[in-house]
């Protein structure tokens, strides 16, 4: 009886572990080959939503360019030089989308005269890379794109970062492990910690509510492509970041819960602003608040001295 018993208990747990790895398997593809939205859709829904105005990106004068990446691949990005400025913006875009999401913030900043560059990140739009990492590999990316554009503009040029989701991480990310050559960041609905942003995905979209599969999932993005969530943490590296930083986010967003930025203003030890609009969902601050979310910016770039 007691032999039966231990090899029932041992099947059952063989096949519990099996169903675990399984799920962890494809949690991890999920990650690592993120379904990335189609370029002509993003294009169509700018242009509808009156954000990219077709006629301006033909006429605007703009350098395209290729950044090679230190992970290996080509990252592809376009200078926009509206003016006759060193004052830049590198935008970040979040995941699934690619750089034409980034052009209406490349006219909000053209407002407030600056030109701006736009990118791609790896595995979206038009740059290489085969996976996502949420941060992990895009913060040196950000770090080639950052060092290049500053090999156009100069060393004492006025330089700032924008971020928007997991663009937004990984410019905490890339501002927190890297030598630091923006002078300040503008981060929209950052989460503070991966594994916690995964884990509440989990619990709110799937029947999966223990932490046991990112353990094991973890086990498997360790092997399949070199990280761990563990090491996608903007939580662990903003206190090492002195430049100003403004924080916004949209409290009606339930992907990444606006804690997250409330978490990582309170970590940024001073020089730092926060802005939490009352509509809009997630990414969606800018698209729901166009002339509110300029004032901020306006404000906390006036406050810090990099305009007049």
């Amino acid at each position: 009886m007691k032999k039966r018993f231990l090899f029932i208990t041992g099947v059952i747990g063989s096949i519990y572990t099996a169903i675990i790895t399984i799920l962890a398997f494809y949690a991890t593809s999920r990650l690592m080959f993120m379904k990335v939205k189609d370029s002509d859709l993003i294009l169509k829904r700018e242009i509808i939503a009156k954000r990219f105005d077709e006629h301006w990106y033909e006429s605007v004068r703009k350098d395209d360019f290729w950044v090679d990446s230190p992970n290996g691949y080509p990252l592809r990005a376009v200078f926009l030089r509206p003016f006759d400025t060193t004052k830049t913006v590198i935008i970040c875009h979040g995941v699934t989308e690619n750089k034409i999401n980034s052009i209406k913030y490349a006219r909000l900043f053209e407002r407030l005269g600056f030109n701006s560059v736009i990118y791609d990140h790896r595995r979206h739009g038009d740059s290489g890379g085969k996976t996502t990492s949420f941060g992990y590999y895009e913060k040196s990316d950000l770090h080639a794109v950052v060092s290049s554009v500053r090999d156009r503009i100069g060393r004492r040029a006025l330089l700032g970062v924008h971020g928007e989701s997991m663009g937004a991480a990984t410019t905490i990310l890339y501002g927190g492990e890297f030598e630091d050559e923006a002078d300040f960041y503008i981060v929209d609905c950052p989460f503070s910690d991966f594994t916690t942003q995964i884990l509440h995905i989990l619990r709110t979209s799937t029947p999966l509510r223990t932490s046991m599969t990112l353990r094991i999932a973890n086990l498997f993005l360790k092997v399949r492509d070199g990280y761990t969530t563990k090491l996608v943490s903007p939580r662990q590296v903003i206190s090492k970041i002195d430049k100003p930083m403004l924080f916004i986010h949209s409290l009606e967003d339930d992907f990444i819960l606006p804690e997250m930025t409330k978490e990582l203003f309170t970590l940024k030890e001073d020089k730092k602003k926060m802005k939490l609009f009352k509509k809009g969902a997630h990414a969606k601050s800018f698209n729901d608040n166009p002339e509110e979310y300029e004032r901020e910016v306006h404000a906390f770039l006036n406050e810090y001295g990099f305009i007049s």
